[in-house]
């Protein structure tokens, strides 16, 4: 079983053409889209979610984490390089959406398969600092005060230490690997993108989701959504509906190599 994917299609389960990958945001895990299928096939999205575990989180809690972009999507890459060969949709939600898009313009770079599209969330267009949510090394009442105003940690949690004290170094490493990352890539991105902007996010504007357009060099649509950083989990039923929409066109056309 490939490391970074928990998931297999149960016996009798009808494998669609397109997978979608799903990478978690930071703190988060794969457990954030294994629900997804469900939602996603009430819509005739067309397409099998692929939730990625990344290391430290999870049932992988005891492998080291990354704080180093480029080692990870590396990784990624040498790992998952055989799971792409079918045609894909990469998804990505905050840190998710930049780990998505590195590893996109890795491929790109060695001449690998490469998504029929890439969708992000909640993320600042690469050439733009990436949003500070808190320090790394802040304390954990002010880092569980930024990741709760965000909706990053659902109220009823806050009353359990067993479950900050697994959530934090997760967090903190987290965003270390994101204010790790590199500039924009000097090239295009030759893949369409399809960006999601909550219309009260006070961490990612609006505006710097727009500004993903001068990296994109085969068209770049972008959409905003009801609520905050978390938009996609207050209102997880409104988003999968709009996502379904995006992943059938994906999942019936023949993409040009």
């Amino acid at each position: 079983m490939n490391r970074y994917l928990s998931r297999r299609r149960p016996d009798g389960e009808p494998e669609p053409v397109t997978r979608l990958f799903c990478f978690p945001y930071a703190g988060g895990g794969a457990s954030a889209y294994r629900r997804w299928q469900r939602g996603l096939n009430a819509h005739d999205a067309g397409v099998r979610v692929m939730p990625v575990q990344l290391p430290g989180r999870e049932e992988r809690s005891d492998e080291p984490r990354f704080t180093d972009l480029d080692a990870l999507v590396t990784d990624l890459d040498a790992q998952l390089d055989e799971e792409l060969t079918a045609p894909h949709i990469f998804y990505g939600h905050s840190m998710g959406a930049l780990v998505a898009y590195s590893l996109a313009w890795r491929r790109q770079t060695r001449g690998a398969v490469l998504p029929r599209a890439l969708v992000l969330s909640a993320y600042r267009a690469p050439h733009l600092s990436a949003p500070a949510i808190a320090d790394p090394d802040a304390p954990d009442e002010e880092l569980v005060a930024g990741l709760t105003a965000l909706g990053g940690i659902p109220q009823p949690l806050l009353g359990h230490p067993e479950f900050l004290s697994a959530l934090l170094p997760v967090a903190r490493d987290d965003l270390r690997l994101c204010l790790d990352s590199v500039a924009a890539r000097p090239e295009r991105l030759r893949v369409p993108l399809h960006l999601f902007a909550g219309d009260e996010d006070r961490l990612v504007t609006v505006a710097e989701m727009l500004a993903w357009r001068q990296h994109a060099g085969r068209g770049c649509e972008v959409r905003t959504m009801p609520g905050g950083h978390f938009f996609v989990k207050s209102d997880e039923g409104a988003f999968l509906r709009e996502l379904a929409a995006l992943t059938r066109r994906y999942a019936t056309e023949r993409v040009a190599a």
